[in-house]
């Protein structure tokens, strides 16, 4: 399972669409709806939120958002725990995240698309090249310093 804390933006079709459906099966681990899953790392981050299935449905919004400009159709009613206009104007809190982690990821998705999607490498070489200054974050996420998180298998 990846869950990206970087911004979907980033992500190649098949990357978005992995990181969707990962997305809908760690919303039915948050929900209880399956067994499987239930101990994984990445999901550590929304499991401690004061408002886990809220975080997990706004996560899955901003790849929904993020397809939906592209021009594709993630079905928006699959989102439980959609966010309301309250939570979208920032009463959610943002998911801390360190610059190490997004480092790390920007990393392991550059090497990705290296190899599947080198059109969308150079697309998007200004972005996924990106220093700790600026890597395009999720929007349930905010930037933090510090390394690698705990729950990353590196």
């Amino acid at each position: 399972m990846r869950l990206w804390s970087l911004h979907p933006s980033t992500l190649d079709r098949q990357g978005l669409v992995a990181c969707w459906r990962e997305a809908l099966l760690a919303q039915a681990v948050l929900l209880g709806r399956t067994r499987g899953y239930t101990a994984h790392p990445q999901l550590d981050r929304f499991k401690t939120h004061a408002h886990p299935e809220a975080a997990i449905g706004t996560y899955l919004a901003g790849i929904q958002e993020e397809a939906t400009s592209r021009g594709y159709r993630f079905d928006a009613t699959r989102i439980v725990h959609a966010p309301d206009s309250d939570r979208a104007a920032g009463g959610l809190e943002p998911i801390p995240v360190t610059f190490g982690q997004l480092g790390f990821e920007l990393s392991h998705l550059r090497a990705k698309l290296f190899q599947r999607s080198p059109e969308f490498l150079a697309e998007h070489a200004a972005v996924l090249d990106a220093t700790d200054e600026f890597i395009p974050v999720h929007p349930l996420f905010c930037a933090v310093p510090g390394t690698i998180e705990a729950w990353e298998r590196t």
